[in-house]
């Protein structure tokens, strides 16, 4: 771990390019409190979620990056636009292999309108990939969602999140596993469907300097690495169990009706069994 951290260190302190992959998604934004504002089309949700997306954009810059690039992450990728994401930004819509195009070399992740997992009390619509198909995540025997196991995706290929904007709840969990790097916490939850949020300018101006002082301390924030096998199991909600046969792979096996197990070598093997 020395010798890897040292070479992390080298490298950013070298001048290399600095790339930062921002992950967007649409409950942890300041002002969306309703399961109707997260519907994609949603005018007023586009216009929020952009307006953080934009400020972090902005931020980053300022703080010495010298590419963003920006993913469409909430519901099928149908949210952004490129008439309207900051004109110095990259926009990555549709979906993404296991990899989530980390394997490109970017020097940084960071989280963008970002909710808790699922079963998290005072989450603001709190959920682990899908409302509607997933009831819980578990790795290593732990709950999880997209804060950690995307975070464990980056830290397969070295590469840390510095940067979470959204709830307080998911705030948090990012905390657990990075507790080093920047958070800007938008709104409180007071429930599923409550919240005291931010206003847009407030939020957009807390984004904005969180991400500047998020590059700072670039090299300073380790990646979220897992060592060892790993276990991942998903529990599907009633609605969505699914059809045994068609489920088990190599390193799968069904433990009950609704839940399905798979096990890897490292992180990315169990990852990519189970969701692809």
């Amino acid at each position: 771990m020395r010798a890897f951290t040292f070479l992390f260190l080298t490298f950013v302190a070298l001048g290399q390019p600095k790339r930062v992959f921002i992950i967007t998604d649409a409950e942890g934004v300041a002002g969306v409190c309703r399961q109707d504002q997260a519907e994609p089309k949603d005018p007023e949700m586009r216009q929020l979620l952009t307006g953080e997306i934009n400020a972090a954009v902005q931020g980053f810059l300022d703080g010495g990056a010298t590419e963003v690039t920006v993913w469409d992450g909430h519901d099928g990728s149908q949210t952004l636009s490129a008439l309207t994401i900051d004109s110095r930004a990259k926009l990555v819509m549709g979906f993404l292999g296991p990899a989530m195009l980390l394997d490109r070399g970017y020097q940084a992740v960071a989280f963008i309108g970002q909710h808790a997992r699922a079963n998290t009390a005072r989450g603001v619509m709190a959920h682990s990939y899908s409302s509607l198909g997933i009831q819980t995540m578990m790795l290593n025997g732990k709950p999880v969602g997209e804060i950690e196991t995307r975070a464990a995706i980056a830290g397969s290929f070295g590469i840390p999140v510095i940067l979470l904007a959204g709830d307080q709840a998911a705030a948090q969990q990012l905390r657990e596993i990075v507790p080093d790097a920047e958070i800007a916490v938008v709104k409180e939850g007071l429930s599923n469907y409550a919240c005291i949020s931010l206003s847009a300018e407030a939020s957009r101006r807390l984004i904005r300097d969180r991400a500047a002082a998020s590059m700072e301390k670039l090299g300073k924030i380790l990646p979220y690495r897992l060592s060892g096998p790993v276990t991942l199991e998903i529990e599907y909600t009633a609605r969505s169990v699914p059809n045994p046969e068609a489920v088990v792979k190599p390193g799968g096996e069904v433990v009950d009706s609704r839940t399905v197990r798979f096990r890897g070598k490292d992180f990315m093997e169990a990852w990519t069994r189970a969701r692809f």
